[in-house]
Order: structure tokens, then sequence, then C-alpha cells
């Protein structure tokens, strides 16, 4: 099974389209209500977002799985925007530069957040990159 697939079934269950649940060791738990700020200087609140199907991205420059990755969560992001899934892709370099030139190499329109201190990544429990979490409507 592809990433993409993957996520495209996770989507699905997030919107109760599938009856079977997903198993993973935070399903049910509730989304850490933090901010996520954007490369663009916006604020993304998580909480504001209640209602929507949204996929958390974590990824990093020096992360080679995620040179394949981020297209694939970039084509969700175009295929399923339309639907309601908001998509926001979070950088954890510390280096603003870093993100920058891997951003410059990977076309993209979803949301772009930094997190160089790991704030978000630890209040997500992110301990591999890239790593992809999905927060249903609920």
């Amino acid at each position: 099974m592809t990433r993409r697939t993957l996520v495209a079934l996770l989507f699905s269950l997030s919107l109760g389209l599938l009856a079977q649940p997903a198993f993973a060791k935070d399903v049910l738990k509730p989304a850490p209500e933090i901010t996520l700020h954007t490369i663009d200087g916006r604020d993304v609140h998580l909480a504001s977002l209640k209602g929507k199907v949204v996929l958390v991205d974590f990824f990093a420059s020096w992360c080679i799985p995620c040179r394949k990755s981020f297209p694939e969560i970039e084509s969700l992001h175009h295929d399923f925007a339309s639907k309601g899934l908001v998509v926001v892709a979070v950088n954890v370099d510390e280096e603003h530069r870093n993100a920058e030139l891997f951003l410059e190499k990977y076309p993209h329109t979803m949301t772009i957040a930094l997190d160089p201190k790991g704030t978000a990544a630890e209040a997500f429990k992110v301990n591999a990159m890239p790593s992809t979490m999905i927060i249903d409507r609920t």
C-alpha cells in the first residue's frame, strides 16, 4: 500500500466513509490545541479548525523520505481541499534557510508552518520524519 493510498484511506475514515476504525497508537485522542506559525507570517490555531478534517505532516530538509512524501502530501492537498481537507505541512528544521531551500525544490500550495524549536512536534509526539497525523472533524 502506498503512502498516498494509506492517507486517502485515513482521510476516508475520518470522514466516516468506512465503518472500520483505524488502529494506531493515538487514535481517538484529542489533537493538541497548539498554534502553528506559517512561513508567510500567519498563525494557524488548530482549535479553530474543529469541524474540518486536518492532515498535519511533519517534515525536514535533511529527511530523505520527506523528499518523496512531500509531493504526495501536496497532491492530497490538491485533490481533497475542495472536499474540506485542510493540510498543514510543518517543517522542523532549526535553520529557516534550510526550510526555504527545501521548499524551493518542491512546488506547493498547502500551508507550511515552521517549528524550529520542535514545540509542535513534541505536542504531537513525533519521533520520526516524516510523520503524518489525521485529525477528524471532532
